[in-house]
C-alpha cells in the first residue's frame, strides 16, 4: 500500500522559501501522480500542484504559479515542492497524495486515493 511522508514545513517570513518533501514508498513510481494539496481555515483543502512521475508533466494552481516549482528525487522515492516569494496567504497543512495515473502529458488535481499527514506551513512576520 502506498504511503507517504511529508517533511520541511516551518515558519517562514512574507517573501522567504521553503521546500516540502514527500517522501514515499509501496508503490511503482512509474504509473503514480504527485498531488500537493493545502488545508486552511478560510479555504479548506484546496489542490496546489501536481507531476505525473511517468513523463514529469506538471500543473500548478493559478495562486502558485511563477511561485513554486516541483522536483523529483528518484533514488530518494521523494518529490519535492519548492516554495518561493511566500505569502500570508500560504499558510496552512500542506498535503501530499498519490493515485494510479496513467495519462500522458498533465496529471490530475482530484481524486486522489492516498494521502500523507500533512506538515504544516506558516508564513508571517
Amino acid at each position: 500500500q502506498a504511503q507517504l511522508v511529508e517533511s520541511g514545513g516551518g515558519l517562514v517570513q512574507p517573501g522567504g522559501s521553503l521546500r516540502l518533501a514527500c517522501a514515499t514508498s509501496g508503490f511503482t513510481w512509474y504509473y503514480y501522480t504527485i498531488g500537493w494539496f493545502r488545508q486552511t481555515p478560510g479555504k479548506g483543502r484546496e489542490a496546489v500542484a501536481c507531476i505525473s512521475l511517468a513523463d514529469d508533466a506538471t500543473v500548478f494552481v493559478d495562486s502558485v504559479k511563477g511561485r513554486f516549482t516541483l522536483a523529483r528525487d528518484n533514488a530518494k522515492s521523494t518529490v519535492y515542492l519548492q516554495m518561493t516569494g511566500l505569502k500570508p496567504e500560504d499558510t496552512g497543512l500542506y498535503y501530499c497524495a498519490t493515485q494510479y495515473w496513467r495519462r500522458a502529458g498533465t496529471c490530475p488535481l482530484v481524486e486522489y486515493d492516498y494521502w500523507g499527514k500533512g506538515t504544516l506551513v506558516t508564513v508571517s512576520s
